[in-house]
């Protein structure tokens, strides 16, 4: 599926190639954290479709909490929308944030990961009221 997106300040622009049956929702403390949510849902892009552009993208490295592995982390850097986990320096592989992608309404996750760290409430909203738009 060809997707395109971009950052809350349309700064930063991409498209890419997504297969929609690998849409998976994180739960681990880094997500949680990053994010400032419960958790994070990421789409890889098929190796080599990822293309940025608009501004320039600013990338840090962190180590994630358990394995120890490093994942570069590509964000705006006008409005701090994350865009992109990579394993390496480059962006040949990359997880796509899919609240950035224009087409998020398709990309249902099919997992959830990392539910050791999930917070409970998180797993039925249905209960809750709702309000269909802001008051």
């Amino acid at each position: 599926m060809k997707i395109d997106g971009q950052c809350h300040c349309g700064n930063i622009r991409f498209e890419a190639e997504v297969d929609p049956e690998q849409v998976r929702i994180c739960h681990c403390t880094d997500c949680q954290n990053s994010t400032g949510s419960a958790y994070r849902v990421n789409v890889p892009a098929a190796k080599g479709t990822f293309k940025l552009s608009g501004g320039q993208v600013k990338q840090y490295v962190k180590t994630t909490a358990e394995s120890g592995k490093k994942r570069v982390q590509g964000f705006c850097p006008e409005c701090g929308t994350p865009i992109y986990s990579s394993p390496d320096h480059g962006t040949e592989v990359v997880g796509l944030r899919v609240g950035a992608i224009r087409q998020r309404a398709e990309l249902v996750p099919k997992l959830q990961q990392w539910m050791r760290s999930a917070q409970g409430w998180t797993q039925d909203l249905r209960a809750l009221p709702q309000v269909l738009k802001q008051r």
